[in-house]
């Protein structure tokens, strides 16, 4: 299968990949290929592929998985790993909530088996998969505390969080206990499991930016504490999973939110963004569009 990318995203796995803090998992061999995610047109297909509502000239999305990087103009993938794109986003806005949307729906539902009326607390509520992690979780029927940067907070709220706590400032206290921690940030990670009430469940989809092997560690670690360790998982969406958030954003459960938009040239530029500012939503790279 052949598409031509419209847009991708930058996601925090693409920083860590680029600058070698991901090492330990990935290997210290460069040049390594980036993207993960991309939108666009299927332009070609095997004869015997498996299209699955689908068809050349479709509009699409995916994941590129362990095929290579999404950040180029055309991307060979595998049939299992695209789906048809929601009808009602451009090509744009849908690519902010592909890597976003599967793992909050991993993390949330099939790791932490969120139930209604349950108390979560998500860390890192303004990026791109925590403003997505928002949405699902009241789509779900939680009670949503988010965790962000003080300029974010009405931004979190205007998502649906019943609660919005300054990351920089709010104690154990101000916080209380919770059902179920999504943490996209990988820091602190053992001191917020103490966050955990009686039978409560703890997703981390990162293990620090500035100290990775010491989120390995405590990841590791917590499994003494047997069903209160804390889940860990490495995203791995397919076709099933894209479809499903397809039919989510149609149904208007999940909208998308674009912090800024990059032509392919600036694609330096947009990772810097990505490091170096308070984020809202997900950074997006145009490529054909």
């Amino acid at each position: 299968m052949v598409v031509r990318v419209d847009a991708a995203s930058v996601n925090g796995a693409d920083l860590l990949l680029r600058s070698g803090r991901l090492g330990v998992l990935t290997g210290r061999r460069f040049p390594k290929q980036i993207g993960i995610d991309f939108v666009g047109s299927l332009v070609a297909a095997h004869p015997e592929a498996d299209l699955s509502g689908v068809s050349v000239g479709s509009r699409v999305w995916g994941t590129v998985a362990d095929q290579g990087g999404s950040l180029a103009e055309f991307v060979g993938i595998p049939s299992t790993q695209i789906a048809a794109a929601p009808n009602n986003l451009t090509s744009l806005e849908a690519v902010t909530l592909l890597a976003g949307g599967t793992t909050a729906y991993t993390g949330l539902v099939q790791k932490a088996h969120l139930r209604p009326g349950e108390r979560v607390l998500i860390r890192g509520a303004a990026g791109g998969v925590g403003s997505v992690a928002i949405q699902l979780a009241k789509a779900l029927g939680a009670h949503v505390t988010a965790l962000a940067a003080a300029a974010s907070l009405e931004f979190v709220l205007g998502l649906g969080a019943d609660v919005a706590r300054d990351y920089r400032t709010a104690t154990r206290e101000d916080l209380g206990k919770f059902d179920v921690i999504f943490d996209t940030n990988g820091s602190d990670l053992l001191a917020f499991r103490r966050l955990l009430a009686p039978g409560g469940r703890m997703v981390s989809i990162a293990f620090g930016k500035k100290a990775p092997v010491r989120g390995l560690l405590a990841i590791a670690g917590s499994a003494v504490f047997g069903r209160r360790r804390i889940r860990f998982f490495l995203g791995k969406p397919t076709r099933n999973d894209f479809q499903r958030l397809t039919e989510q954003v149609e149904r208007g459960e999940i909208r998308p939110v674009i912090d800024r938009v990059f032509p392919l040239a600036q694609s330096a530029d947009a990772h810097t963004a990505l490091e170096n500012h308070s984020i809202q939503g997900k950074i997006v790279i145009s490529i054909s569009e």
